[in-house]
């Protein structure tokens, strides 16, 4: 097996440790990517959006593992976990079709980034509890489930090998 595809195989494997945890998850489930496809994707999506593939494929890990079809407790879908209303802004009209989801979900981790002059930390605060409570806080917010998602995320960025 090729680096590429070790990588994103570990990528889905510390998904399903940490992964989305609610609703309609299904590790291994019908609606499951290969692994190679989700990385052709990653790569093409983060490339046109202007953020790291690395990031994209980290946040994908651990908020869906890949699963396409997945559904949050909150009602987040798909494999970015986007929220209707974060989707309806992106343009994504169908939050489980992988393609439309990772592009959607790429543009607003870049707006993050933007927004918080590259702090991967602040974004990724941002990404899971909102804008406006990581504004509110002057940084990652003091709620535990924020906190562990940056370092469940923030490890498996540090831990891929390409």
């Amino acid at each position: 097996m090729s680096s590429v595809l070790r990588f994103f195989a570990g990528l889905l494997m510390l998904g399903g440790l940490y992964g989305c945890g609610g609703g309609g998850f299904i590790p291994g489930g019908p609606h499951s990517m290969s692994p190679l496809a989700l990385q052709r994707l990653v790569q093409s999506e983060a490339t046109a959006s202007r953020i790291s593939p690395k990031l994209v494929g980290a946040v994908i890990a651990i908020e869906s593992n890949g699963d396409p079809s997945a559904v949050s407790s909150s009602g987040a879908a798909g494999l970015m976990q986007l929220m209707p209303a974060t989707a309806a802004y992106y343009g994504v009209n169908n939050r489980f079709d992988p393609e439309s989801n990772v592009s959607g979900g790429c543009h607003y981790l870049h707006d993050l980034l933007t927004r918080y002059h590259n702090n991967v930390s602040l974004a990724l605060a941002a990404y899971n509890a909102g804008p406006g409570a990581v504004d509110a806080s002057h940084g990652v917010p003091p709620f535990a489930e924020t906190r562990a998602y940056v370092a469940r995320v923030t490890a498996a960025l540090r831990n891929q090998t390409l």
